[in-house]
């Protein structure tokens, strides 16, 4: 496997992790002087400081910027950044709503978390006259199957998500899905699956000959009844507490992120991440700008900023998120273009798929993981 990306942020969060709440008060403090924020409930009337063309505030995952970026945003444009931080697509939705927007110009759901929005009339279209850069993306990136033509998005990174294993300590290497069934009992108690119905779902499907998307009732209750002869053996559902397991040795076998086994693998060269050979899922994360934004001129400006090829490089190096940035992945050195944990073969990614919207299905979806959740 060619050699990964130096972790040059030891404090970066998975992409699913929240500031946790037992540390609020200090992480508040703490951030707040280089522009991140905890969520608060905020509002937006019209002559609030939102609406001042010098001031940004982004919605955003943990771990997706830093210091250094917002202090160049600031430089190059005069616009000062306030970051608020969320844990998850459902929570930073239901905040949007129950707000109406807020104060927020700038927010950054994942792939299929854009069509809600859209289809909610959250979004405002994107205006291209005012974007620079878009041909700078992967082709692949320029007209996804959740937001056709990029009409409400715009791609800032990319993923998959697969297994990150201890190679001393399994006898055979995992090489698909059906590895966690078929040695569920040397696993028993030491893997885990990500708390995240869509993918742990979405895995299933695909290990039983389906799409990661299938809208079928009766192969999305084959993959719950699959998951449901497979939980007596899992340690979790866990986003984000398999890191430090699998580093002590506790766990064995990881359901993660590409972006997060790529931060954690550097701490343990016996730990190594796999794409399953029947595929999984190339998630997106993006930007957008809400319908109710107060500074649409910063939004753009920050749109455009992180359009740079050398700031999509600096991302993709310093926070470990693979850019959909054709222009910036150019830049970056031969060791991180040839890092196959964040740039898969192009085979490999020819057995994958991305995360689309259900509709009502996703009810059905829900519905099941409930049960095998709270079983």
């Amino acid at each position: 496997m060619p050699p990964t990306a130096q972790r040059t942020n030891p404090q970066h969060s998975t992409r699913r992790r929240f500031l946790q709440t037992s540390a609020a008060a200090t992480l508040g403090l703490a951030m707040s002087g280089c522009g991140w924020t905890l969520a608060q409930v905020r509002s937006a009337p019209a002559n609030s400081d939102a609406s001042n063309n010098k001031l940004l505030y982004l919605y955003t995952w943990a771990g997706y910027t830093d210091e250094d970026l917002l202090k160049r945003f600031t430089k190059e444009t005069g616009i000062k950044v306030i970051a608020d931080v969320y844990d998850s697509n459902e929570a930073m939705l239901a905040r949007i709503q129950a707000l109406g927007g807020g104060d927020y110009s700038i927010i950054y759901p994942s792939d299929y978390t854009v069509r809600k929005m859209v289809e909610l009339g959250l979004l405002s279209e994107i205006d291209r006259s005012r974007v620079v850069g878009l041909d700078r993306l992967f082709p692949r990136f320029q007209n996804p199957v959740y937001d056709p033509e990029n009409r409400y998005s715009i791609p800032l990174s990319w993923g998959t998500t697969g297994l990150i294993y201890n190679t001393q300590k399994l006898k055979q290497p995992p090489a698909d899905w059906n590895y966690l069934w078929d040695n569920q009992q040397a696993l028993s108690r030491r893997m885990t699956l990500l708390n995240d119905v869509r993918e742990v779902m979405g895995a299933v499907l695909k290990m039983l000959g389906y799409s990661y998307n299938s809208k079928d009732p009766q192969q999305i209750k084959q993959a719950y009844e699959k998951l449901m002869a497979l939980k007596p053996a899992l340690a979790s559902f866990t986003s984000d507490a398999w890191r430090t397991q699998i580093l002590t040795g506790d766990l064995l076998l990881a359901m993660g992120f590409s972006s997060d086994a790529n931060e954690i693998i550097p701490e343990n060269k016996n730990l190594q991440y796999l794409i399953p050979r029947s595929g999984s899922s190339v998630w997106t994360d993006t930007l957008v700008v809400p319908i109710t934004a107060p500074n649409p001129e910063g939004a753009y400006a920050w749109i455009n900023f992180m359009l740079q090829p050398d700031v999509a490089a600096q991302i993709c190096e310093r926070l470990s998120f693979a850019t959909p940035n054709q222009a910036g992945y150019n830049q970056l050195p031969d060791e991180i273009r040839n890092n196959q944990i964040l740039f898969p073969a192009e085979a490999v990614l020819a057995q994958c798929e991305g995360v689309a919207p259900l509709g009502k299905v996703a009810e059905v979806y829900e519905s099941y993981w409930t049960r095998l959740t709270s079983s």
